[in-house]
């Protein structure tokens, strides 16, 4: 007993797997199924077996020689893996032995793996596309073909269904489980309109699960059917309607024309054969074969003038017998010869020639009721057709008809009112042409059309400038001529005489003659330069009814040297440092350069003539060069007062030249002599140049203020770090009536154009200055200031029946103020009259220029 326990204890029993069945993922893979649309790769049962010892097992797995291994096995976790893709339609099982082992013993199962189908194949045709023939005399719902088609995948994937694309617009049907095609109900075929039709069918599975989603397959092929002719359509005439013509020199025997006809089934046609059914009354034939239809009499002897004739065309069977048939009717017209060309006539008869007075511009569209005209062609039919075409100048008139058959009224009327101009044509001369449309000879037949044209006041007088630029030298007397303007009105009579006037807040000092046009100043202007250089205002031509253009006139008054050169005081006292100079001026009214510009010279120095020297251009005195210190001029003049008297002369460089002269009592010292320290030094140095000393004392405020500044700054900041509290500040206000009255030399006004406005409510009065220099040219100086510049009033609106003339705006005078140069140059006449139209022409684009914007 003890020996079969030892037996039992040394025993080595065998693995197993668990048998957990169907449906369970892990076991001996018994029973196990798979769909065929698994992903390879994926990790899909694993075995599970024990070892009743306890050992420690191992997993395999192994395919039948020739097999194709669809799955792979961990041999330690029995996880096994999905390692080829499944395709139930070629495999829908597979045999796979497992095996267990711990090592000593294995024990190998056969087992079956089964392979679920998913809804991955498309439904086949077996038996499309195809192509069939179909008479067209098949029924309607007549079976003419079925459509088979077969789809690999079971359940509902493996279902199909048919459908046709585009049912509505298809004469077939297809029945949706048989797949058998039909003719629809109440639809037949005609070969004559569709000879083939393409039916493409569709079939469609079921659906089915696949990849984890519902999915639905189909195909499609197209089925041709081929319609095949049967004798079921009467013969048809070609080239309706039929039309001929019966000439009167026609012979027996002439053709007229031919007609065609084809049998309606173009598949498989029969011959066709031609004859009379009714009209022809026996003078007409018609050839049976061809349909060739001629005449059998004399014109002569023709009883009607058209004659309509049913022709029949019927079908020959092979047999010989006539079968279906189609009728048409062929109208033949008697005509005669043309012989007649077309002809106007007038109220008397014929006439070649038609005349017509009438006012320029008529309304467009009105008839010309004065040209009574009438063409007529005694022909008949064709030969009687013409057509009516106007020949002349432009597109001003239109004839109609155009077309005319036998007789017509003729109609002329206005087609371009604007080009029918007395201005440019005094009368207009026409051709009325007739000429015939569908006849060998092409006769015509011509006729004048004049029309004369009586003027009427259509036109405004029109300027020959848009602007007129003249100059007047100031002074003129009273009466003299500016400038002549000139305007045409091409009106005839009284209509073309021009009448001138003048107007706009520039026009005071002028006329104008109201017929010759002629500009000229009042008797009692005065034109001065120096007040007013630039005119501008509008000039007026009219006509005797009101219609009017206007011209702008732009007027320069040439300045002329009237004026001479005037010092301030013809009396100076200066004081001069050595080493810097004194600077007299003197001022000239004249308006231009080089009438004001201005040349200093020293006429006469006492008591010593060869002291100073004198800029021309600036009126600086100073002392030659070679004057360093007093001692040098008390060394010259051999005395102790240094006190120098200089007449001193201004002169312009006008024609004729104007001069004035002033006496100036200049002291002379050196710098070191001046008391008060440098300040007073500089004060005194500087005493003619107050802006400088300005500029000095405001630099040393701005220095006072920046260092109060600072040291404030510091105290509140050491304040500040030591945390004391400040007593309160009482603050008391300057009373209102102590202002401060200091004005900052180097200040710059915030706009420009501040320092240059003009009141224009306020005229500045005359001033008049007495000069006391009895050796000057002119004894007196009158300077009148120049009112503000204004622009011209608004012209009167144009007519509103002047459409395209010029659009008048208002014209503007644009302008700057610029400093007086310090050197000006020396100018002639000439140069003035260029300075004068640059300064006219700067005006005129200024004023364009603003127009635009």
């Amino acid at each position: 007993m003890a020996s079969v326990s030892a037996d039992l204890a040394h025993a080595d029993f065998a693995p197993f797997f668990y048998d957990n069945g169907p449906y369970i993922f892990n076991g001996n893979l018994a029973l196990f199924s798979l769909s065929e649309d698994t992903a390879v790769g994926t990790h899909i049962y694993c075995l599970n077996g024990t070892d009743p010892e306890g050992q420690e097992v191992r997993y395999g797995l192994s395919f039948d020689p020739g097999s194709k291994e669809y799955f792979r096995v961990d041999p330690k976790s029995g996880n096994i893996t999905l390692v080829e893709q499944l395709d139930r339609e070629k495999q829908d099982s597979i045999d796979v032995l497992v095996s267990i082992t711990d090592g000593r013993s294995q024990v190998v199962e056969r087992v079956t793996v089964f392979v679920m189908d998913a809804n991955d194949e498309k439904p086949e045709f077996q038996n499309m596309p195809a192509i069939i023939d179909v008479m067209e005399t098949t029924e309607s719902g007549s079976s003419i073909y079925n459509v088979e088609a077969v789809d690999k995948d079971t359940g509902s994937g493996g279902s199909i269904t048919y459908f046709l694309q585009n049912p509505q617009s298809t004469l077939f049907a297809v029945d949706r489980h048989s797949g058998v095609l039909r003719i629809k109900s109440g639809e037949m075929l005609d070969y004559e309109k569709t000879k083939t039709h393409f039916v493409t069918v569709i079939v469609k599975d079921g659906g089915g699960n696949l990849n984890g989603k519902e999915q639905f397959m189909s195909s499609s092929a197209t089925l041709t059917i081929n319609v095949i002719d049967a004798q079921d359509t009467p013969p048809s005439f070609i080239g309706t309607p039929y039309f001929g013509y019966v000439y009167e020199i026609s012979v027996p025997g002439s053709e007229i024309f031919t007609v065609l006809a084809k049998d309606g089934d173009v598949g498989n046609p029969n011959p066709v054969r031609y004859s009379f059914e009714d009209g022809d009354d026996g003078v007409f034939s018609i050839n049976k074969t061809s349909g060739c239809i001629t005449l059998l009499t004399l014109p002569i002897y023709l009883k009607r003038e058209i004659f309509n004739i049913k022709v029949k065309a019927s079908e020959v069977s092979p047999e010989g017998r006539l079968m279906d048939s189609g009728v048409t009717t062929a109208v033949i017209r008697v005509v005669d010869l043309n012989n007649n060309p077309p002809t106007f006539y007038g109220e008397n008869g014929p006439q070649n020639m038609f005349e017509l007075t009438m006012y320029e511009h008529p309304p467009e569209g009105e008839i010309l009721r004065g040209l009574k005209i009438t063409v007529n062609d005694s022909d008949q039919g064709a030969n009687a057709k013409f057509n009516l075409r106007l020949l002349g100048p432009g597109r001003m008139l239109r004839v109609v008809p155009q077309t005319v058959l036998n007789e017509a009224q003729v109609t002329i009327l206005v087609e371009d009112s604007a080009a029918m101009d007395y201005e440019k044509h005094h009368f207009l001369t026409y051709k009325l042409l007739a000429v015939e449309i569908d006849t060998p000879e092409r006769f015509s037949a011509t006729a004048d059309i004049v029309i004369h044209l009586l003027d009427t006041n259509d036109n405004a007088p029109k300027f020959s400038s848009d602007y007129y630029i003249a100059r007047i030298p100031e002074n003129s007397p009273g009466g003299s001529n500016v400038v002549s303007v000139t305007a045409e009105d091409p009106d005839s009579g009284p209509w073309g005489d021009v009448k001138y006037s003048i107007y706009g807040s520039g026009a005071d000092l002028f006329l104008i003659q109201p017929i010759s046009g002629i500009i000229y100043t009042q008797p009692w202007a005065s034109l001065d330069a120096e007040v007013r250089s630039k005119y501008n205002f509008y000039v007026k031509a009219e006509d005797t009814e009101g219609k009017y253009s206007l011209a702008e006139v732009f007027v320069t008054v040439l300045d002329l040297n009237d004026h001479p050169p005037a010092f301030n005081d013809n009396f100076l006292e200066k004081t001069m440092v050595i080493g810097a100079p004194v600077k007299i001026e003197a001022v000239d009214d004249d308006a231009e350069v080089p009438n004001n510009v201005i040349e200093y010279a020293i006429m006469k120095a006492e008591p010593d003539n060869n002291i100073f020297d004198i800029d021309a251009d600036t009126g600086e005195i100073m002392l030659k060069s070679y004057i360093k210190s007093m001692a040098i001029i008390q060394n010259i003049t051999k005395q102790r007062d240094c006190t120098w008297s200089l007449v001193v002369q201004a002169r312009d460089r006008g024609q004729p030249s104007f001069s004035t002269t002033a006496v100036i009592k200049i002291d002379i010292t050196e710098a070191t002599q001046l008391s008060g320290g440098p300040l007073g030094s500089f004060l005194m140095h500087n005493r003619n140049s107050p802006l400088q000393i300005l500029g000095m004392l405001a630099g040393v405020i701005s220095l006072m203020v920046i260092v109060t500044v600072i040291i404030s700054t510091a105290t509140f900041m050491r304040n500040k770090k030591s945390n004391r509290v400040q007593p309160n500040r009482r603050v008391r206000r300057r009373p209102p009536n102590q202002l401060w009255n200091f004005r900052n030399p180097l200040k710059v006004p915030e706009a420009p154009g501040e320092k240059f406005r003009v009141d224009e409510e306020e005229p500045e009065p005359e001033v008049i200055v007495e000069n006391v220099n009895y050796n000057n040219n002119v004894t007196d100086v009158v300077r009148q200031w120049p009112p503000p510049p204004c622009a011209p009033s608004l012209p009167p609106p144009l007519p509103k029946y002047m459409p395209g003339e010029r659009q008048w705006a208002v014209p503007t005078v644009s302008a700057t103020v610029a400093p007086k140069p310090r050197k000006k140059p020396n100018m002639n006449r000439q140069d003035t009259v260029n300075l004068a139209l640059v300064s006219e022409l700067k005006m005129r684009l200024e004023q364009k220029r603003m127009l635009k914007h």
